[in-house]
This record gives structure tokens, C-alpha cells and sequence, in this order.
């Protein structure tokens, strides 16, 4: 099984202090119940400036992510 941090981001994207997140909240949030499944833990859509940003919960410790390269990646 490929995992979904593989999977291209094919969404419209806006840099918001120096991120890349997702521009919409309706695909920013197919993308969280996408990573909730994979990574087995809430994850949930959340507005940070003018982009959307996924936020969640691994192992204990609160994480972000947002898109590097069309990929998902966790960002501080």
C-alpha cells in the first residue's frame, strides 16, 4: 500500500509565512480525513492567515501540515 504522504496535492496552494498550505478549506479538508485514516488520529482543517493548514496529533505531540514539492509534509 502507497501511503498518502506519496499522493500529489493537486490544489490551488498560497504561501502563508513562508508555508505552502492549501487555499481552500474544502479541499484542505478531504486531505485531513485522507491523513486521519492514515495516520490513525483526528486531524482537522484549520484556517493560519489566508490558507488552510491540517493539524492533528501523533504519538502525543500536536503537528501541522502543509505542502512541500505537491506532497504533504509537516511543518513547525
Amino acid at each position: 500500500m502507497m501511503t498518502l504522504f506519496a499522493v500529489p496535492v493537486f490544489d490551488a496552494t498560497v504561501i502563508v509565512e513562508g508555508n505552502e498550505l492549501f487555499k481552500g478549506q474544502g479541499s484542505a479538508v478531504q486531505w485531513a480525513e485522507r491523513l486521519a485514516v492514515e495516520i490513525g488520529s483526528e486531524v482537522v482543517a484549520r484556517k493560519i492567515g489566508n490558507g488552510w493548514a491540517l493539524c492533528g496529533s501523533v504519538d502525543g505531540i500536536d503537528c501541522v501540515w502543509g505542502i512541500h514539492g505537491q506532497r504533504l509534509k509537516r511543518i513547525n
